[in-house]
């Protein structure tokens, strides 16, 4: 389902009303587990009151289940929709069912927890304050329990884990902002951290890089200028992990070429200057000693999901563009680089030969490049009503919630199809060694 066939279906569904808000849910490793999926109204609204019904209409009318591929979605559900037979419309191996509540569980609740259960639903008990009456008779029924670890020291921490460390649960620590915040509730004895502090790094002016980001720099800013390909092939021939990874995306069986390529060169011209400048900036983002795979990093999945965003919103914009769009993939990659590299946007620049539009777009959000931009940002930061107020500029064009949304499960539905690891669509004339967007 692309953005624009969404917009045919459900016109009035919960995808047009509210934007879809998600949180990322890591493990110990930094690896993508899952997100915690809601529902916000945009303006001063805040959550619909039916949110938990909102969000699980949203999570069939959008094919949720399809666009997470092997990661979960944790869905709150009230203690009033807990007992609706929708519940029964979410797939039992793709999401986990977080049960708030603010009394004691009756027997109601307790016997509808068991049934699930039976049917094969994880569930997570939500808002964990300690051993109580609300609590206890849950944890013998919880997959997870999600304990807000927001303002909290080690010691508070420890003393929330430690009494739960014995029971075949995992505990998941909410409000992890920073890489202090992790380390903590790792600490602690958590097992899954849910917030944006992998995207929070210390951004440091002056930073040394490391070789192998100060060669990918390098071979970025000749791809851009358009260098010849015996410089740039001269420099993937100085990493030797490098000239291997490429050898391998070429000769990989997405490309299906008839013959092997053994030869750097061959293998920079069967790949295309746009799809080597998207390969090379996606490991950048890659930590090292991963695998440059979307599904698994989460700074680079937000990478990649900023870029496949920006580049479909600007294909509906202006469609047949392909220039704009390939410009807008490369604004959404770029964007994330403080993040991945600990230095300011203003030194970056510095380094990487740019077109004016880019980076109008990365320095001060100015032309359509830049709003869009802006709107992901807003996007990605839960700010509603400022996704709103851009949003009004393009009314006329047709940009609404609905399609933002759309936009989002489409990115992820083209990053867990495997397209985030490499580059996708080779030059169809292999030996053009220009950029193509």
């Amino acid at each position: 389902m692309t953005p624009d066939d969404a917009r045919g279906g459900a016109a009035n569904g919960p995808a047009a009303e509210t934007y879809l808000s998600r949180q990322p849910i890591l493990d110990p490793r930094q690896d993508l587990v899952g997100y915690e999926l809601s529902l916000r109204a945009g303006d001063d609204q805040g959550t619909p009151a039916n949110a938990a019904m909102l969000v699980c209409a949203a999570y069939v009318e959008l094919g949720v289940r399809s666009a997470l591929g092997r990661h979960k979605a944790f869905l709150r559900i009230d203690p009033e929709f807990l007992h609706d037979d929708a519940i029964g419309a979410l797939p039992t191996d793709g999401v986990v069912i977080q049960l708030s509540l603010e009394r004691a569980p009756d027997a109601k609740t307790l016997a509808r927890c068991r049934a699930l259960r039976e049917q094969r639903y994880s569930l997570a008990l939500a808002g964990y304050e300690g051993l109580d009456e609300r609590s206890s008779p849950l944890l013998t029924l919880a997959d997870f329990v999600r304990v807000d670890a927001h303002g909290k020291n080690a010691r508070q921490l420890l003393a929330l884990a430690a009494p739960l460390a014995r029971l075949p649960l995992k505990l998941l620590a909410q409000g992890v902002n920073t890489p202090d915040d992790f380390a903590r509730c790792r600490d602690s004895g958590f097992h899954l951290f849910q917030g944006y502090f992998f995207a929070r790094p210390e951004v440091v002016s002056g930073r040394r890089l490391t070789a192998s980001q100060a060669t990918l720099i390098e071979l970025i800013d000749l791809v851009a200028r358009d260098a010849d390909s015996a410089r740039i092939e001269e420099g993937i021939k100085r990493d030797p992990a490098l000239a291997v990874n490429l050898l391998s995306i070429v000769n990989s069986v997405a490309y299906g070429f008839s013959r092997r390529i053994n030869s750097m060169r061959q293998a920079i011209h069967a790949l295309g200057r746009r799809q080597l400048k998207r390969w090379l900036y996606l490991l950048l983002m890659t930590p090292a000693g991963k695998a440059a795979d979307a599904g698994r990093t989460p700074l680079l999945q937000v990478a990649a999901l900023r870029a496949r965003m920006l580049e479909t919103l600007v294909g509906h914009l202006r469609p047949g563009d392909s220039a704009l769009a390939g410009q807008a993939f490369i604004t959404g990659l770029m964007s994330m680089m403080p993040a991945a590299l600990g230095l300011p946007m203003s030194e970056i620049l510095e380094m990487v030969a740019l077109e004016e539009e880019i980076a109008a777009a990365l320095q001060s959000c100015q032309g359509l490049l830049g709003k869009m931009l802006a709107l992901i940002e807003c996007y990605d930061a839960e700010d509603s009503a400022g996704c709103d107020r851009i949003l009004a500029g393009f009314a006329d064009a047709g940009l609404d919630r609905k399609l933002l949304n759309a936009c989002l499960i489409d990115a992820l539905r083209w990053i867990n199809a495997g397209d985030e690891a490499k580059p996708h669509d080779p030059d169809p004339d292999p030996d053009h060694d220009h950029d193509r967007p």
